[in-house]
């Protein structure tokens, strides 16, 4: 199976995601949480670890697919010998349960067109039993059961053997059939309610929910239409109910020729929580930017010692990991057993958005007196000092990212008595970096970034032509034009801006990674922090009209 991330788009209910293919095929569902095992995992597997495919039947039927402006609603209109449909997938912002909804509706002639569904659940190794329940099927396998239904005509077979439900459809111009799938807890014997809601009212009220949503940002630059979509895509990665935004929504996708990857991007990392708090406020999505700040600091409560890079969607800090082997043999990650390493990065991240976010006035209950900030500042001196293996140049600079920021804001929280060892601190951490040797290039341009150097110091300006890696994150070269647009060279960084904005997917998506030669998106997608990073690109390069 040849693996194409960029060859799929988001759905999203703010809970839970799926990926949808060009080819119809949704190839990532996790139920019920982002989280949670999925249920569709063909994307690093192959269909028969789980897959639902809505498309024509019709051998090389064209497809061109887009969202409904402003929104996350999938429409993708099918041309065929016979005629034309429309599939328009999407899911409701969440009420009780998930619920993924794909409506087709003719345009022109009679085009024949099939449903496969093939559940597998806990990662896609379960094949569950199938019964139909009145007008529905249903699917049960340990905890987890998924109800579809049906809404217009079709004929649908159920092949019990092999967990397959087929659904076939001919519509006429103008007629539509609905299928609508839900997940239940498996012990619950009655049809979820969301069931019985027409999918034509779920479809306006989820049309309205994302425009009133986008109506709130204040960007009117030249690129609002990609800041806008990356927004979108940033906001269907934020859990609802606790403020957490995943790193992405997949787990394992690989960015090398031999399989490598980046892990589970389903947990939450803090890497540039600071700058992304800045983007949202300038942006004009302040509730965005409290409810973040406040999981942050509740994710971070307790023993300062105990701070960490990566956390779960409510908090939680040991992330237990399975593996598998699919892909050609190739190693799958699900959780991440590694979260709880101790990182001077986590420290750096926590202490510069509590900068911004004091700057800013939001709202930080058990800050006020500062001794959290002096505490987590006071957590990296013996750190630092500990007789261990080299410090990395990117963690050792994140280190003083923490003791900078705690010095500035326990000036501003009348905390000075605490802070006498750290000016030397701060200025033994920069003498470390100062002394090393050639640096990664993410390294030197982060530093023009968190303030260490400016823009023109000769470390920087070395990275911002030097070479690339075979893969490098999204995030790196995004950070290298706004250091192209600190410098003044505003056409160069414009130039490498629009070669970015070329290479997102067709529907506006940022994976983790890419391959500047072929054009190619790799890894985890969408990626949460990539898509971020461009609107504070697109901010950086543009004085924009703010609104609001």
């Amino acid at each position: 199976m040849d693996l194409r991330i960029e060859d799929h788009a988001l759905l999203g209910d703010l809970e839970t995601a799926a990926l949808v293919g060009r080819d119809g095929s949704v190839d990532w569902l996790c139920l019920p949480r982002f989280d949670s095992p999925a249920a569709c995992a063909a994307l690093v597997g192959t269909p028969a670890n789980g897959s639902w495919r809505l498309a024509p039947r019709a051998v090389g039927a064209r497809a061109h697919r887009a969202y409904r402006p402003g929104t996350l609603v999938l429409d993708t209109v099918w041309q065929t010998p016979d005629g034309a449909v429309r599939i328009t997938d999407f899911m409701p912002p969440r009420a009780t349960r998930p619920c993924l909804v794909r409506r087709v509706e003719g345009i022109r002639g009679a085009v024949p067109v099939r449903s496969v569904l093939r559940l597998r659940f806990h990662q896609g190794r379960i094949v569950p039993w199938l019964r139909s329940v009145g007008p529905c099927t249903v699917a049960v396998a340990g905890p987890d059961a998924v109800w579809v239904r049906a809404d217009g005509p079709a004929h649908e077979s159920l092949d019990p053997a092999t967990g397959t439900a087929t659904l076939d459809t001919v519509l006429a111009p103008g007629q539509r059939c609905a299928l609508t799938l839900v997940w239940a807890p498996s012990h619950l014997a009655e049809p979820p309610a969301e069931l019985t809601v027409p999918a034509q009212t779920l479809l306006k009220e989820t049309v309205a929910f994302w425009r009133r949503w986008s109506a709130r940002c204040a960007y009117e630059g030249p690129w609002r239409p990609a800041v806008l979509r990356s927004l979108i895509t940033w906001k269907a990665l934020t859990h609802a109910p606790t403020g957490a935004v995943l790193t992405a929504a997949t787990t394992s996708v690989p960015h090398g020729p031999d399989g490598e990857h980046d892990g589970d991007g389903r947990s939450c990392g803090l890497d540039g929580f600071g700058p992304a708090l800045g983007t949202l406020l300038r942006c004009g999505l302040r509730t965005e930017a409290t409810h973040r700040l406040d999981w942050l600091l509740r994710a971070a409560a307790g023993d300062p010692g105990g701070l960490q890079a990566v956390y779960g969607i409510a908090g939680e800090r040991r992330l237990r990991q399975t593996d598998a082997a699919w892909f050609g043999g190739r190693p799958v990650r699900f959780g991440d057993a590694t979260a709880g390493r101790f990182r001077f990065a986590a420290y750096g991240e926590v202490l510069d958005a509590l900068r911004v976010a004091l700057d800013a006035g939001l709202p930080m209950p058990g800050l006020g007196s500062g001794r959290f900030v002096a505490d987590l500042t006071r957590t990296v001196e013996p750190a630092w000092r500990r007789p261990v293996v080299r410090v990395p140049a990117d963690e050792a600079l994140m280190a003083w990212v923490a003791v900078d920021r705690g010095l500035r804001m326990a000036r501003e929280l009348d905390r000075r008595d605490d802070t006498t060892p750290w000016s030397a601190l701060r200025a033994e951490i920069r003498g470390h970096l100062e002394a090393l040797g050639a640096l990664p290039r993410g390294t030197a341009l982060r530093m023009a970034d968190v303030g260490f150097h400016p823009a023109s110091h000769p470390r920087v300006r070395a990275a911002l032509d030097g070479p690339r890696g075979a893969a490098p994150p999204v995030t790196e070269e995004l950070r290298r034009i706004r250091v192209l647009a600190g410098l003044g060279r505003r056409g160069a960084a414009r130039a490498a801006f629009e070669r970015v904005l070329a290479a997102r997917s067709d529907v506006g998506l940022l994976a983790e990674r890419w391959d500047p030669g072929t054009g190619r998106r790799l890894g985890n997608a969408p990626s949460a922090p990539a898509q971020l990073a461009l609107v504070t690109t697109a901010l950086a390069l543009d004085e924009p009209r703010l609104t609001g």
